[in-house]
């Protein structure tokens, strides 16, 4: 029996993905939007997603036992927390992760063994491209690829507490995508005025978000080749998840690139998973194999980081922990730059 344990555990491992897809079948199939409107039994899901009914049953059997809906057949179903956040209506709805990550970066991990052995990303073995030249070339799948990054963000508010933004009068998003996190900050500060800069089709997205979260007046949306410059003057700068999509020479490239717009009492405000050298955290290591499939990126550690700040003649003033094993690191020019 000295073996019961381990094969448990290899075969919980094994089976990983049989969940993760479970999942992005339930948010394929909008199945929380149906329960949440009252259809929860097997036959009125099966009818309302044009479904064979032994399959949703099947399905729904096993997303109730990994808790995401409670309730039974005959009783008709209900929606756990964990359920209620693949709603597509839900405040912090998860349910573009759930697709994406049940599609193009499922074939992406698909490619794990190409991968690790050429260092070239899952992605572009499984799709031929790049995963910037997928989202570029579909507009669709890049407003969706937005949605899925803000989604389960919970540490946006985290930044908010780790740094005072009282005295700050100019945010500047630097690739800041969807624009979450400038208009969470925005949100919260009612003088602050926020630049968004990144690429021609996702500024759009982001002016959208931006514009109906806080009406107009009190951002800019700009498409900027920001590893050439950035607009100086802000007070702050951000670069959220960034970093990671990036070898070591574009990123002192971007680094670069703010230090020389950046006033010399500017803070720039880094959020990246930060990987331990005790290996006593497993999310920054799922997602910097992650990165090497999505966009042959990486997750980096403290000290790596820290060399990146020092060439680009930055100083890491200080490392605030936030949820989901997140990191905010605030830079300022060093000292015999300033």
């Amino acid at each position: 029996m000295s073996d019961v344990h381990p094969t448990r555990r290899v075969v919980d491992l094994l089976t990983g993905a049989w969940q993760a897809q479970a999942l992005h079948a339930a948010a394929v199939l909008d199945l929380p939007d149906h329960i949440h409107r009252g259809r929860g039994t097997t036959a009125e899901l099966a009818d309302a997603t044009g479904c064979e009914k032994d399959g949703i049953e099947r399905l729904m059997r096993l997303l109730t036992a990994m808790g995401v809906f409670t309730g039974g057949n005959y009783e008709g179903y209900r929606l756990t927390e964990v359920g209620d956040l693949l709603r597509t209506d839900h405040a912090r709805s998860m349910r573009d992760m759930a697709v994406i990550y049940g599609e193009e970066f499922h074939r992406a991990w698909g490619a794990v063994v190409p991968a690790v052995r050429t260092g070239v990303s899952g992605f572009r073995h499984a799709f031929g491209v790049t995963l910037g030249e997928h989202l570029a070339a579909d507009p669709g799948a890049a407003a969706g690829f937005q949605r899925a990054m803000n989604a389960g963000n919970v540490f946006f508010q985290d930044v908010l507490r780790a740094h005072d933004f009282g005295a700050d009068r100019t945010v500047v998003d630097v690739a800041g995508g969807g624009g979450m996190l400038l208009s969470t900050i925005l949100a919260a500060h009612p003088d602050l005025h926020g630049v968004l800069l990144d690429l021609p089709h996702v500024v759009p997205v982001a002016d959208a978000h931006l514009t109906r979260e806080l009406g107009p007046g009190r951002h800019l949306t700009v498409a900027w080749d920001v590893f050439d410059s950035v607009p100086g003057g802000g007070d702050v700068y951000l670069l959220s998840r960034i970093l990671q999509d990036w070898d070591d020479e574009h990123c002192l490239r971007l680094l670069t690139s703010i230090r020389r717009s950046m006033p010399a009492t500017a803070r720039l405000l880094i959020v990246e998973r930060v990987i331990p050298t005790d290996g006593s955290a497993l999310l920054p290591l799922l997602w910097d194999l992650h990165l090497l499939m999505a966009a042959g990126g990486r997750e980096r550690t403290l000290d790596g980081y820290r060399s990146l700040l020092d060439g680009a003649g930055l100083r890491l003033e200080s490392v605030t922990e936030m949820s989901l094993e997140t990191s905010l690191l605030t830079a300022v020019p060093a000292e015999e730059n300033r």
